[in-house]
């Protein structure tokens, strides 16, 4: 992150699907699962999920923490 000059607070220091195992059918709710926690950790109120999903297509979710 450093050598790229990548900003931490803005970097999903957790990883992504492979990093959690890739759990067939249950990545999605295990990213959200973990936005949600960061977003209560940081105290921010917009987080961004993004999967891929078979076939080559793909989704993004923007979260609101209330």
């Amino acid at each position: 992150m450093k050598d790229m000059g990548l900003d931490p607070d803005r970097v999903n220091v957790n990883g992504g699907a492979i990093a959690m195992g890739h759990p067939l059918g249950a990545t999605g709710a295990m990213i959200l699962g973990t936005l949600v926690d960061e977003l209560e950790r940081r105290g921010l109120r917009y987080g961004l999920a993004n999967l891929c999903v078979g076939g080559g297509m793909g989704i993004a979710t923007v979260v609101e923490r209330l």
